[in-house]
């Protein structure tokens, strides 16, 4: 190992000594999503978010927090009700953010983010890499807990009603 390096919060990092043995270990996640079918009023809602993130040394835990949030908005943004309409000349026709959904805060539950794993011996801060592990892998999340819910696997976004009903 290398000499340590005082840092101004009092942590101290160690840059690690590289060997062949070791192997990157990059960041992962575990998505855990509830959902609700309502084929009368023909909605899926996303009801419950739980996410298991080894992002290795969270330096900053708030920030890291917000990070998967946004993550997991974006998710399920991507798997409900974001699509690229076009017409028959392959103009896009929803362009705009007045035509193009988006998911909103009504749409978004509230998220538990737990922080697991430990931090990273390849890198000297111990942190990994966590911007892209929410919005991965929420979508597949959520059509793994349609095809709970209803039987139907659909297997391209965005999940609507009328592909669970017509593929069920």
């Amino acid at each position: 190992m290398g000499k340590a390096t005082p840092l101004p919060n009092g942590y101290a990092v160690t840059p690690p000594e590289i060997t062949k043995t070791m192997a990157p270990a990059g960041a992962f996640a575990a998505h855990f999503l509830e959902v609700s079918v309502d084929s009368d009023l023909g909605t899926i809602r996303v009801k419950r978010v739980v996410s298991a993130v080894d992002g290795g040394r969270i330096l900053n835990e708030k920030t890291a927090h917000s990070q998967i949030i946004g993550g997991v908005v974006g998710g399920i943004g991507m798997a409900l009700l974001e699509e690229n309409v076009t017409d028959h000349t392959g103009r896009i026709v929803n362009a705009s953010f007045g035509d193009y959904l988006v998911a909103v805060n009504a749409d978004v539950p509230e998220v538990d983010v737990l922080f697991v794993g430990a931090p990273d011996p390849m890198t000297a801060t111990g942190a990994k890499g966590i911007g892209e592990l929410a919005i991965t892998g929420v979508p597949a999340a959520i059509a793994n807990a349609v095809y709970h819910a209803t039987g139907t696997r659909i297997r391209s976004l965005p999940i609507t009603l009328e592909k669970v009903l017509r593929n069920g």
